[in-house]
């Protein structure tokens, strides 16, 4: 494995870290938890929670992903600056992540302490990087096949779906070290789902060491997504399994962040998969020594 490192925040990690970011959605309709975390004070209890459960970084998102009520830039800096700055406030050490393409919302956060800029929708916003590079930030550049924010893809095509993954992942990570964002704080992830259909996600997952060879920090977002549950034909609610298999195949792979709703149990499997992989000691050694 490569011996690259990378930097989220003040902390530096290798290329055999796995780190759990755990999402913390400000939303009234998200798709996994209908809005569970809507109000500041559960949002707040949640945060608290995966925490205390071991997740490396929280993301925190303001607009579901999947089309609905139009939520313009003012609405999203309501729903995450001050909530930012709480968790800030209470976790001084935690990695925070925000999920948003809009510049403007991406400088809002950061002057109230984000660490990182997690853009879901492939560059949408152009300006979004260089306001990453004015704040010395991590930023996610994600592959969305061209679509427009919150649409679903339509009988979209690739004649290469992981070639095109990494040209365009490639280009974007230019730009932003072009504009300034320095080389390793540039995190690149193929969005599962987005852009894609099952097909190309099951490829991307399949082919993920082309993405690792890029020796850049890679991020999956594979929790409870639609390919999964096509794959196995199971609701929103029962894709925990599912997405924990992908998740250790997206492990020995050997990709470096995991965006999940369930930290947990995504937990130990990335410790299982670093143990079997010789990156981590077992917690316990006892069989056949005493």
């Amino acid at each position: 494995m490569s011996a690259f490192t990378f930097r989220l925040g003040s902390r530096t990690f290798d290329a055999t870290s796995r780190l759990v970011m755990a999402i913390v959605n400000r939303t009234p309709d998200s798709f996994y938890d209908k809005g569970s975390t809507w109000g500041e004070d559960a949002a707040l209890d949640r945060v608290r929670e995966v925490v205390a459960q071991g997740a490396d970084i929280v993301d925190i998102g303001g607009i579901k992903a999947a089309p609905g009520a139009e939520v313009g830039a003012d609405e999203e800096k309501a729903r995450v600056v001050d909530f930012v700055a709480a968790v800030r406030a209470e976790h001084p050490d935690l990695l925070i992540s925000v999920d948003t393409w809009r510049a403007s919302v991406g400088r809002a956060v950061l002057e109230v302490g984000a660490d990182i800029l997690n853009d879901a929708w492939g560059g949408a916003d152009p300006e979004l990087v260089t306001v990453a590079a004015e704040f010395d930030a991590a930023v996610v550049c994600t592959h969305t096949g061209g679509v427009a924010p919150r649409t679903r893809p339509h009988r979209i095509e690739y004649d290469d779906v992981v070639e095109s993954v990494v040209q365009s992942l490639v280009a974007q990570a230019d730009r932003a070290v072009s504009v300034g964002v320095a080389r390793d704080r540039i995190v690149i992830d193929p969005a599962h789902d987005f852009g894609k259909n099952s097909w190309h996600s099951l490829e991307v997952t399949r082919r993920l060491d082309e993405l690792v060879a890029l020796d850049r920090p890679l991020l999956v977002s594979l929790s409870n997504k639609d390919f999964v549950g096509e794959a196995l034909d199971l609701p929103v609610g029962e894709r925990l399994t599912g997405t924990l298999a992908a998740t250790a195949i997206s492990a020995w792979h050997g990709a470096h962040i995991y965006r999940v709703h369930e930290v947990v149990e995504t937990r130990q499997v990335l410790d299982m998969v670093s143990v079997i992989a010789g990156d981590l000691p077992p917690a316990r050694a006892a069989r056949g020594l005493a």
